[in-house]
């Protein structure tokens, strides 16, 4: 990680994540009443420490899966946007809402409906699988790909480096 990515991660202080192919891999079971997604535990334990550290996290997503709210909400997450069309017009809301600039947020996108508002934010990223668009338009390609460690990748750095990590040694926060 370059010196010029760790300047912008000390500034963020809202976390902003698509839902299918971040948190997710992607891929969706069909069933007759619902689509199944498979979320990864270290991805959820790293956004319930983001949240018990105080950050603000945002999950703005064009799936309507309640299911995906219900298990977001059990991990303190509140702020979530389900059946978005417009990511831009969400983004104004929350940025007026919590009064953030748009250095204050890390994105986290992976396909081309995150594409507009990626190029709107300080620190836009993705999963290491994310579209070709995206890896171009993002400072940081997480080594992760969707649904399997990516969101904990970007939220454990920034809470390393700002020393709110759990367990931290203190020689891991340089």
């Amino acid at each position: 990680m370059n010196e010029n990515f760790k300047q912008l991660l000390a500034g963020v202080k809202c976390f902003i994540f698509d839902v299918d192919g971040v948190l997710t891999n992607g891929s969706l079971f069909v069933m007759p009443d619902e689509l199944i997604r498979v979320m990864n535990i270290r991805d959820g334990y790293a956004l319930h420490e983001a949240v018990k550290a105080k950050y603000k996290v945002c999950i703005i997503s064009g799936g309507k899966s309640e299911s995906v709210r219900t298990r977001l909400n059990n991990l303190g997450v509140t702020n979530i946007h389900l059946g978005v069309t417009d990511k831009k017009e969400k983004l104004r809301e929350i940025l007026d809402d919590y009064d953030l600039n748009t250095e204050d947020i890390l994105y986290m996108g992976d396909d081309l409906p995150d594409f507009e508002v990626m190029k709107l934010i300080g620190v836009p990223v993705c999963p290491n699988d994310a579209a070709h668009e995206i890896r171009e338009l993002s400072l940081y390609i997480s080594p992760f790909k969707g649904g399997d460690g990516c969101v904990r990748d970007v939220i454990e750095q920034v809470m390393r480096l700002h020393g709110r990590w759990p367990y931290q040694s203190p020689e891991t926060t340089t």
